[in-house]
């Protein structure tokens, strides 16, 4: 069923479009009868509501253009019921007054389309082969964006250029002087004359950017000054950004040189503040200048249709990292042994790969923990304060319907219910994302559960937090913004957000990550400490709910192989219809924790093990668990990840040198460096890196 919300929206929606219909039928009825009044009002309405409409419910206006209404054949109608109307006015003579109108008229039609036509061109200039960030790409000849209004906005440019021949028509229909119609037309002429003109000139060298082969020559001459040694490559949907970003702390922390290589020009802009230089590549046939660079080896986050392209290239090494790790299925893709490595936090994951059979060999599986897991604070005993406080985090449904994926559905209502009939219980709920974005039943369910918290939270009260901590919040939110929102003007586009996000400010990285912990605590002192919340806020991180709980309830997803490094107490609820013995023997993440049944009945004793932890009887099986799915704690993760970066460039460097010697002695080998790829050859032996003995 429809949100409660929903329903309004559409009956406005409905009831804009109705009105836009009824104000043609009432101009046009208008101009048959020689209704002045009649016409010139609905013809006035109409042009006032599709201007309201482009500006505040694009969306709506759409649907119209799908059925071939789209903006140029209103705004046409409407002004040839106009001229239509003017047929019928007293004083107006058709051939020596009105033809005059109707030429002047259609010219203004005529330049909209050449302007439409140069706006097109303008575009094709602006959009290069490559999109890039904290990259200085000067030398291709970036400047700022046309108006939007011109380039890439022709609905309003043709409804807001037509309001003075439009408006001129009508009081000359109203008046039957013809000199206010000659003045609309002659001002929506000169209009639509001076913003032709004016895109133009983006076509004239001074504006024109790069050409694509000089891009891509200058692309090659980049990769060689810059000498990247490791990539992180992805490729995903507008929502997907985050599998990315989580593995922007380790790429940067690693010996030798970045990069970040992308796919899609949206997701230019969807990676977070990082001094890592982004290059993003849309089609696969320019991502072979990777080929002759110093570039050994990329990680890879997820798998994605276009990860095959980048896998063609011999010269690189490939290591596939995966965005978390759970009991999942889909944790163990047979497109994983398409990667020269698998790269996993523990044992666990090794012996699920070996369980799977999918054929990914053991030897390409290596252990190298999970290093962002470290902002993520130790488990310190019972909870401090009043309240315990309670993080459910359900996973979403997932795509193959198995109603084991998430507790939303069948469980996440008794859940809640259960954890708010307890008055020392603070819930925290943190739905995923995408929960809905598949089963309606659990966007359904989803939104009963906020309801239920949101009615709770409102029977609390207690003591707030007092001013300065609102402050606070205001402050650190401020510095935060600065610090990570990109301060460009409505109608930038790719190349006027190269050129502004061209060299990165030093340290930039580190600033925004000193702030966003800064902003995250004045976050929860903003609240009481009793406060139910429902977390939605994008920018607060699983891991900063993490230090907040006291106890954790999710599914069998990878939050609880991450939420297991504090070693704190956790559940998972059980509804995949297996018993509970099945459920511990089939899934390695539930053995430490408490299991739930979906009515939920097992809360009341949970909650007294958390708050009593000599009644916890998982608490030595959490210790022993978390080095078999994370590693072991010494060393760092960090070290193992980057000393396993390092041993998978050294094999890409013996693998360039053995191509290389076989083109050398005229022995046949797959495409690489200094084949007939139109490229030089790589210097072998040379990685560019910052250390001497590094990746």
């Amino acid at each position: 069923m429809p949100s409660a919300g929903l329903i309004p929206r559409r009956v406005k929606q409905l009831a804009a479009l109705l009105t836009l219909f009824a104000a043609f039928a009432a101009q046009l009825v208008g101009a048959l009868l020689a209704q002045v009044p009649v016409f010139a009002t609905a013809a006035a309405t109409g042009l006032a509501l599709d201007l309201y409409l482009r500006h505040r419910q694009p969306r709506l206006l759409s649907m119209l253009s799908r059925v071939r209404f789209d903006v140029t054949v209103r705004q046409l109608l409407r002004d040839m019921i106009i001229l239509l109307g003017l047929l019928r006015v007293e004083g107006v003579h058709p051939l020596r007054e009105q033809a005059p109108l109707t030429v002047a008229l259609l010219l203004v039609y005529a330049l909209h389309f050449l302007c439409q036509a140069i706006a097109v061109l303008v575009r094709r200039t602006r959009t290069l082969p490559v999109v890039t960030r904290n990259i200085d790409a000067s030398a291709l000849r970036l400047c700022a964006a046309p108006p939007r209004i011109l380039a890439r906005r022709p609905g309003h440019r043709l409804l807001t250029f037509s309001v003075p021949a439009t408006t001129g028509l009508l009081v000359t229909a109203a008046t039957g002087d013809v000199r206010a119609g000659a003045v609309g037309t002659g001002l929506s002429v000169l209009l639509m004359a001076a913003g032709t003109f004016h895109l133009a000139t983006w076509l004239l060298p001074g504006k024109r950017p790069a050409s694509k082969e000089q891009t891509l020559e200058w692309l090659d001459s980049w990769l060689a000054e810059y000498r990247p040694t490791v990539a992180m490559y992805f490729s995903g949907g507008t929502s997907s950004a985050y599998q990315a970003n989580m593995w922007l702390s380790t790429l940067s922390a690693l010996d030798g040189k970045p990069l970040i290589v992308l796919r899609e020009r949206f997701m230019v802009q969807k990676i977070q503040a990082t001094d890592v230089p982004i290059l993003c590549i849309p089609r696969v046939a320019h991502m072979f200048a990777l080929e002759s660079s110093t570039l050994k080896m990329m990680l890879h986050p997820a798998n994605s249709g276009k990860t095959s392209q980048v896998l063609r290239i011999p010269s690189i090494k490939h290591a596939f990292t995966n965005h978390g790790e759970s009991d999942k299925l889909s944790s163990c893709n047979p497109y994983a042994k398409a990667y020269d490595e698998v790269w996993v936090a523990g044992p666990a994951a090794r012996e699920r790969y070996r369980q799977a059979e999918i054929g990914v060999d053991d030897k390409d599986v290596v252990e190298v923990g999970r290093p962002q897991l470290a902002p993520i604070q130790p488990w310190t005993g019972a909870p401090e304060g009043t309240c315990t406080t309670v993080l459910y985090a359900p996973t979403w449904e997932g795509w193959d319907g198995n109603p084991g994926n998430t507790s939303v559905v069948l469980a996440g209502e008794n859940i809640v219910r259960a954890l708010l009939e307890d008055e020392g219980v603070r819930l925290l709920y943190k739905p995923h994302p995408m929960t809905g974005s598949v089963d309606p039943e659990a966007g359904a369910a989803d939104r009963r559960i906020r309801a239920m918290i949101t009615e709770a939270a409102a029977r609390r009260s207690g003591p707030r937090p007092g001013l300065e901590a609102v402050a606070e919040l205001a402050r650190r939110k401020a510095e935060l913004d600065r610090l990570t929102s990109s301060d460009f003007r409505p109608g930038a586009d790719e190349l006027e957000r190269m050129m502004l996000q061209g060299t990165p400010e030093e340290g930039r990285a580190a600033l925004v990550a000193e702030a966003t912990e800064a902003w995250e605590e004045a976050y929860w002192a903003s609240f009481p400490a009793w406060e139910h919340q429902i977390v939605v806020t994008p920018r607060l991180g699983i891991y900063s709910c993490f230090n907040q709980a006291d106890l954790l309830i999710s599914d069998v997803s990878s939050v609880v192989s991450d939420y297991l490094h504090s070693e704190k107490p956790y559940a998972v609820a059980n509804t995949s219809g297996l018993t509970e013995e099945d459920f511990r023997a089939t899934f390695p993440t539930v053995r430490a924790a408490a299991v739930l049944t979906p009515d939920a009945s097992g809360v009341p004793e949970l909650l007294e093990s958390v708050r009593h932890p000599e009644k916890d009887p998982y608490k030595a099986a959490r210790a022993e668990l978390k080095a078999h799915l994370l590693g072991p704690s010494d060393p760092p993760s960090l070290v193992r990840f980057n000393a396993a970066a390092v041993a998978l460039c050294a094999e890409a460097d013996e693998r360039r040198a053995l191509m290389t010697a076989h083109l050398t002695q005229g022995i046949p080998a797959q495409r690489g460096p200094g084949s007939p790829a139109g490229r030089p050859e790589a210097p072998s032996g040379t990685d560019g890196s910052r250390k001497p003995a590094t990746a």
